[in-house]
C-alpha cells in the first residue's frame, strides 16, 4: 500500500525562520554573558556616563581639602563661560569654607555630596556608613540651603551596601567615565590628552579642585577649548542624567581606587 504525505511548505518556512532565530538569539546571549550587569534592574547602581546621541558632557570637581585651588578653577568657569558643572564637596571642607561653597551656589553650578570622612565606605558597617551620608548631608543642607541628590564616594570606593544605603537616603552614586588623573600631576599635556583623548557624548569627566592637584587650573582651559571645537556642550550631572539610558557598571568589591582627592 503506497502512502502520500502531503507537507505545507509554509510551515516548514516558518518553523525554519523561529529555528534561526532561536539560534541567534542564544548567540547573542552567550557573546555578551561577560557584559551583563550583577544587578538587576531593580538594584541600584552608580554612573559612569549616559548613553546619548547628544554631545553633552559633564566636567565634575571633587574638593575634599585646602584653599589654594578652588579659587582660580572657578574663575577659569566663569571666564569660559562654563555654566554647567559638577561639584562633589566634602563636608568638613564645606563647613570650613562656606564662602567658597556659596560661590558655587551663587555662580549656578551644581553641588553634591563627596561624604564626611574620607574613607573607603565599603570599609564600614551599615550603621556607619549612614551616619557618613547623613553627617554630610546635613553639613552641606545648612551651607548651601539645599539637600543634594548625588554622591561621590570618597576614593570612589563603594559596594553593594553603600549602593543599598545611598539610595535609602535618596542618594545617587556618581562615578566617572574619564579620569584626568590630574591628582597625580604628570603635567598639563598628559592631563589634557587624557580628557580630550577620551571623550564621548554622555560622557562625565572626574577632576579635582584640591589643594592636591597642581596643574589642573593650567589644563582646564585648554580642555574647555578643545571639547568645544568638537561640538560639546557642558552640562550638569543632573541634566546628563535626564536622558533616558544610563550605563550601568558593578561595583568593584574590595578594591579601593587609589587616588587623592
Amino acid at each position: 500500500m503506497n502512502y502520500f504525505y502531503v507537507v505545507n511548505g509554509k510551515k516548514i518556512k516558518q518553523v525554519f525562520i523561529i529555528a534561526v532565530a532561536i539560534i541567534f538569539a542564544i548567540g547573542i546571549i552567550y557573546s555578551e554573558r561577560d557584559q551583563v550587569t550583577v544587578f538587576s534592574q531593580s538594584e541600584p547602581a552608580a554612573i559612569y556616563s549616559v548613553q546619548t546621541e547628544k554631545k553633552w558632557i559633564a566636567l565634575t570637581f571633587d574638593i575634599s581639602w585646602g584653599d589654594k585651588r578652588t579659587e582660580p578653577i572657578l574663575k577659569i568657569l566663569e571666564d569660559k563661560g562654563v555654566k554647567n558643572a559638577t561639584f562633589f564637596l566634602s563636608s568638613p571642607w564645606s563647613k570650613d569654607h562656606p564662602e567658597m561653597v556659596q560661590r558655587i551656589v551663587k555662580g549656578g553650578w551644581e553641588v553634591g555630596s563627596h561624604g564626611h570622612k574620607h574613607v573607603n565606605y565599603s570599609s564600614l558597617n551599615d550603621d556607619e556608613i549612614r551616619t557618613q551620608i547623613k553627617t554630610a548631608n546635613q553639613i552641606l543642607n545648612q551651607v548651601t540651603g539645599k539637600n543634594p541628590n548625588l554622591i561621590r564616594l570618597p576614593n570612589g570606593d563603594f559596594d553593594k551596601r553603600v549602593l543599598r544605603i545611598a539610595n535609602e537616603l535618596n542618594y545617587t552614586v556618581i562615578q566617572w567615565d574619564t579620569d584626568s588623573m590630574d591628582w597625580m600631576n604628570k603635567g598639563v599635556d598628559n592631563i589634557i590628552n587624557r580628557v580630550v583623548s577620551k571623550a564621548h557624548p554622555g560622557d562625565i569627566v572626574l577632576m579635582h579642585a584640591s589643594d592636591s592637584v597642581k596643574q589642573t587650573h593650567e589644563a582646564l582651559p585648554v580642555i574647555i577649548d578643545q571639547l568645544r571645537a568638537k561640538g560639546y556642550e557642558f552640562v550638569t550631572v543632573s541634566e546628563l542624567m535626564k536622558q533616558t539610558e544610563v550605563r550601568n557598571k558593578p561595583p568593584v568589591e574590595d578594591q579601593a581606587m587609589k587616588q587623592l582627592q
